[in-house]
């Protein structure tokens, strides 16, 4: 399918002189010429490696090429890339560690990727005030690897913390394991420095929380990297608990595991976290890394209670072993040193890159239900999986209802990625039909952006389109996500299914 970088023009904006506007007829030369002026020749990567290395974040069904990719060293370059793509009517995405998994990195109308891959500083650490700023390119680990030696953590923990960059945990809103007792990442955020869709570099929030002014921070948490670049944030540094207790709970049914999910939050308590492996993921990470459960085991709770006093925990994790055995657990696991945490987190934290024993390729979906429909939603999970012939698993936030069914296929054979695509959809469906949600964490995107108007009326997304255009009213700063009203997005309707390379 043929890609214009071409969208309409920002009126009163006009050409450096010593610029051509970018012609796509031209090729990409004339393009990385002009950002190597703007840039240095060491901070522009472009040609078919540039190009196939960027088509994609992790929602790999999905592709589209840039033009060029560009690497700035602080906001003020962010904010140069910004003005020229604006001045030459180019598209513009950005781009953290591409580990998203919706498309909310994916350059769909080609353009240039601006990548924070060299925005990775820490730029002050306020300990007493328990605040941090930091540029945005950094991997989420390492702002609670920073702080650790004081007691101190950024709470919102996705899966792929190692890697995954705080300016990605922002566009998305992203959660993780421990969001059902410590929220998601927009709680923790307290301001942000952003470069707007005309270049401009603009402040909201700051160190302090709740300043006189509309919530502009908590607009941009979750806006898919639509509203701008961020580029530094102030973020919450949350105290480490003194107490945590972890335990493994194996079930021979996965509705004694999902039943057990529903009991333990309506006995009152509320984990840390609590996550739910079933047996596809059980057997991956057994291949991959020699862990074996106790046999006939066909689902895993993960259960996780913390807090600062030893009584407390003790009696959250007493009222969730009672709910276990209730529910005919097969065992519960306690670990007793870190080292054993450690294990008994491996197949919650493996999971997912084990599943690449099983197939080349794996899309993992996110929506949201009420906690008392797992079951039926379960069931459903697995009859979509089996009418499209392509394999499925679960790994997933049950504690708040977020699920993440993970097909695993190749993407070489067009007919199986649309069987994915079409199982997806159908998951997503029944997500809202049981009063759920699109999505939960990993974002809208370009995979669900015909989903939209399923979850939210015409007048429903006008307003969510005038929020939009406070920050963006044009095309260019990543076009085709989240509305489903854009014009420019119209010839892209088909979602490049089936592009796989």
């Amino acid at each position: 399918m043929e890609r214009s970088c071409r969208v309409a023009p920002i009126p009163g904006i006009v050409p450096e002189p010593d610029m051509k506007p970018y012609d796509p007829a031209a090729g990409i030369t004339t393009l990385s010429q002009d950002l190597i002026r703007l840039l240095g020749e060491e901070s522009v990567l472009a040609g078919q490696s540039a190009e196939r290395a960027y088509d994609c974040d992790a929602y790999t069904v999905d592709r589209s090429r840039p033009a060029a990719v560009v690497l700035p060293n602080n906001t003020e370059e962010v904010a140069k890339v910004v003005r020229y793509c604006v001045k030459h009517s180019i598209p513009f995405t950005a781009r953290g560690a591409g580990t998203g998994l919706s498309g909310g990195a994916l350059p769909a109308l080609g353009g240039v990727v601006i990548s924070t891959k060299r925005l990775t500083k820490i730029l002050e650490i306020d300990l007493p005030n328990r605040r941090m700023l930091a540029q945005t390119g950094i991997a989420n680990k390492k702002l609670s690897d920073a702080v650790k030696h004081a007691g101190l953590h950024f709470a919102p923990d996705p899966s792929s913390q190692t890697v995954a960059t705080l300016g990605g945990n922002i566009a998305e809103n992203a959660g993780g394991p421990h969001t059902l007792k410590y929220g998601v990442t927009s709680n923790h955020v307290l301001g942000v420095t952003m470069v707007d869709p005309l270049g401009e570099i603009v402040t909201f929030g700051g160190k302090h929380f709740g300043g006189p002014e509309f919530d502009f921070v908590g607009l941009i948490c979750g806006s898919e990297g639509t509203l701008g670049i961020v580029t530094e944030a102030w973020i919450k540094l949350t105290p480490l608990p003194k107490v945590v207790r972890t335990a493994l709970a194996s079930f021979d049914t996965i509705r004694g595991a999902t039943e057990t999910v529903a009991g333990i939050i309506a006995k009152g308590t509320i984990p840390a976290a609590l996550e739910m492996m079933d047996s596809g993921i059980l057997k991956a990470v057994s291949a991959a890394f020699g862990v074996t459960y106790p046999v006939g085991t066909q689902a895993l709770l993960l259960i996780e209670c913390d807090g600062d006093d030893v009584a407390t925990v003790e009696a959250e994790m007493q009222a969730v072993r009672e709910v276990c055995q209730s529910n005919n657990c097969l065992d519960i696991a306690m670990a007793e040193t870190e080292a054993d945490r450690a294990k008994l987190w491996t197949a919650r934290k493996k999971g997912v890159g084990a599943m690449g024993r099983l197939a080349p390729s794996i899309v993992t979906h996110d929506g949201v239900i009420p906690r008392s429909k797992l079951p039926e939603m379960l069931d459903f999970v697995y009859r979509v999986a089996a009418d499209a012939k392509v394999g499925v698993a679960n790994i997933f936030h049950a504690g708040d209802g977020n699920l993440h069914p993970c097909f695993y296929f190749d993407d070489r054979d067009p007919e199986q990625v649309k069987n994915v695509v079409e199982a997806g959809e159908a998951i997503i469906r029944k997500c809202l039909d049981l009063g759920g949600s699109v999505t939960g964490e990993h974002g809208v995107g370009v995979e669900k952006i015909d989903l939209m108007p399923l979850m939210f009326s015409e007048a429903d997304l006008r307003m969510q389109g005038k929020a939009k255009a406070i920050f963006n009213d044009g095309t260019l700063c990543n076009p085709c996500k989240i509305l489903p009203n854009q014009k420019s997005c119209v010839e892209h309707k088909m979602r490049w299914r089936g592009m796989a390379w």
